[in-house]
């Protein structure tokens, strides 16, 4: 299976700290861990060390931090030849702010807004995961792939991902996105609010709909049931990059044909063992070690 992934990369810099700093102080570190990020970054980095046959597609700068970026994927065996370079613009920084007492993270990220994928997508795939930062390869990767599986990785709500959840075969969405184009909170006390999220969601949308949950694991519906799939209990040192893992074992079990319930389950326990490590490409568990706790909480 060719799984092509298309939109967002970075380079993470992370800040273990203790608590969060005060304004207008200064600070001084003990550690600090860098490497790559974003959305479809992440899930193809996985993609690749769990050993698909993985092609990511998205821009660059030309400098230090992409080189970078590339030789991460080279190393998993990801097919970096259709990223673009752009010598105008800089690579995207993060800049990670981790609370060291629970796991949590602020980012501060700068993109420049030129920075957009110049070149045509006409590669062929099998299955496409695309998170709406390339809105227009998105589209002609669907286009050019009509019988291809397409993977939506919705984080916020954007124009792009409005565009895409109505292209794609499954919307994986974070409670984030659910909660703002449905303008309700998900309320576990009020069911009823969790049934007016999808009966909107599925008439705005008509696919498959997924909606993270952070620990508590996702939401789903199998014949006309509104499930929820938890997930295991961990410590959280790193919240980094958990939903993009998430999205990229999802990837991973439908290109393998795993029924609906086995991916979500997979998947979940994927991005809670993420938060047990830093940095987003640390986190990357072997495929091995995923698939041992599954069958343990089967």
């Amino acid at each position: 299976m060719k799984i092509l992934c298309i939109g967002h990369a970075s380079y993470d810099i992370t800040i273990p700290y203790d608590g969060f700093p005060t304004e207008n102080t200064k600070n001084r570190v003990e550690n600090k861990i860098e490497c790559g990020g974003g959305p479809a970054s992440n899930a193809a980095y996985l993609l690749g060390k769990w050993g698909m046959d993985t092609t990511f597609v998205g821009v660059l700068g030309d400098d230090l931090y992409a080189r970078r970026i590339t030789d991460e994927f080279n190393s998993v065996g990801v097919n970096t030849n259709y990223i673009e370079y752009d010598k105008e613009n800089e690579t995207t920084l993060s800049f990670i702010i981790v609370n060291k007492h629970n796991g949590s993270r602020t980012v501060l990220a700068h993109r420049s807004a030129d920075m957009v994928l110049k070149t045509k997508c006409e590669l062929k795939a099998d299955v496409i995961l695309v998170d709406g930062q390339e809105l227009k390869a998105s589209l002609e990767a669907i286009e050019n792939n009509p019988n291809a599986i397409s993977i939506l990785d919705a984080g916020s709500l954007k124009e792009a991902n409005i565009e895409l959840g109505k292209r794609v075969n499954y919307l994986v969405c974070s409670k984030r996105f659910a909660e703002e184009v449905t303008n309700i909170k998900v309320d576990f006390n009020n069911p009823e609010s969790i049934r007016n999220i999808y009966t909107i969601m599925r008439k705005e949308f008509n696919n498959h709909i997924i909606i993270t949950l952070e620990s508590k694991g996702c939401l789903y519906m199998k014949d006309n049931n509104i499930k929820l799939m938890p997930s295991i209990n961990v410590t959280a040192v790193d919240t980094t990059g958990a939903g993009d893992l998430f999205h990229g074992a999802f990837t991973y079990c439908i290109a393998m044909g795993y029924d609906l319930e086995k991916a979500l389950k997979i998947s979940n326990i994927t991005g809670a063992l993420s938060v047990t490590r830093m940095g987003g490409r640390n986190s990357v568990f072997p495929l091995e070690e995923v698939m041992r706790i599954y069958e343990k909480n089967i």
